[in-house]
């Protein structure tokens, strides 16, 4: 499938994929070729009165204008270790009366993260961003489509006043074997300027997420993705969908290590020769698609192949 358009796959209440990928080393190429701040851990209180624990999972973004990828790794509840030496303790407010709800999702989350970490390490996360995440959610219902209803939870961003939180509306599709896929309200603009948009080798936003099914599964995993965009699969689309004896001609040499599994994500940049300097200054390998275009392989990516495209 050729370069997505990055508008509308929700048809009037959609907006460009937002990947996001689970990991429990280092940010590998999306650190290196982006900006991406220090990781939040959130720590809260396990009992009225005591000490804030972190537990949960730690995340950081690379954000982009209009999309964001994340980097996320289970927390040992408790234990800072195996984080980055630089992660920030963020500690969360709850009445005491919702704190044990509160600490049950998060929990729920962070075991989710846990389970596709041992799967294998790699891009586990797809939300499509909407204007209107509550329509969003009633044309999926009205579709056959399950999901959690929508959420909200806090986003923890650095402002020129200090932190502060940044409300995020979502909702989950129930089943989704490929991992967590889901709808995100538009980012709020009233955030925009907190955001590092100028990234070293200048990608501006992420365009495309790489879907491989199991060969002869590609009807049934269209139909589906079919169902969540309400429109039909097409070159011009956000997702594209491949088999696994397909993902060669693409991505030549890349293996992914399960199926259904989301093996690659692309960001558009405007400066190629700039984007292939940094990252051979990086040590970083890079290959070419069937496309044309330049891409780091999985193995070298946190298990999720990094595509550049000329934007």
């Amino acid at each position: 499938m050729g370069p997505p358009n990055p508008s509308a796959p929700y048809g009037t209440t959609g907006g460009p994929p937002r990947p996001s990928w689970s990991h429990t080393s280092g940010c590998g190429a999306g650190r290196r070729a982006c900006h991406v701040p220090p990781s939040s851990v959130p720590a809260l209180a396990p009992r009225e009165g005591a000490e804030p624990e972190p537990f949960g999972a730690a995340n950081t973004h690379a954000d982009f204008s209009r999309s964001f990828l994340e980097l996320v790794t289970p927390v040992k509840p408790g234990s800072m270790a195996g984080l980055p030496p630089d992660a920030r303790i963020v500690p969360l407010q709850a009445p005491p009366e919702k704190l044990p709800l509160v600490m049950s999702r998060i929990e729920e989350t962070s075991a989710q993260l846990g389970g596709w970490r041992d799967r294998f390490e790699g891009l586990h996360i797809l939300m499509f961003s909407s204007p209107d995440v509550d329509a969003a959610g009633k044309r999926l219902a009205a579709a056959g489509v399950v999901h959690g209803g929508v959420n909200t939870v806090g986003r923890p961003v650095e402002t020129p006043d200090g932190m502060s939180t940044e409300p995020v509306r979502y909702l989950e599709i129930d089943g989704a074997p490929e991992g967590r896929v889901g709808v995100v309200a538009d980012l709020d603009p009233e955030f925009q300027h907190t955001r590092h948009l100028d990234h070293p080798n200048g990608p501006q936003n992420l365009v495309e997420a790489v879907l491989c099914a199991p060969d002869g599964q590609l009807p049934l995993v269209s139909e589906r993705y079919e169902r969540y965009l309400g429109r039909p699969i097409s070159p011009e689309g956000p997702v594209t969908l491949l088999t696994r004896t397909d993902l060669p001609d693409l991505l030549p040499d890349e293996e992914p290590p399960a199926l259904p599994a989301l093996v690659a994500c692309a960001v558009a940049a405007p400066d190629m020769a700039r984007v292939r300097a940094l990252l051979a200054e990086n040590g970083l390998p890079v290959r070419e698609t069937a496309r044309g275009e330049l891409f780091v392989p999985a193995k070298a990516s946190l298990g999720a192949a990094l595509i550049f495209r000329e934007s």
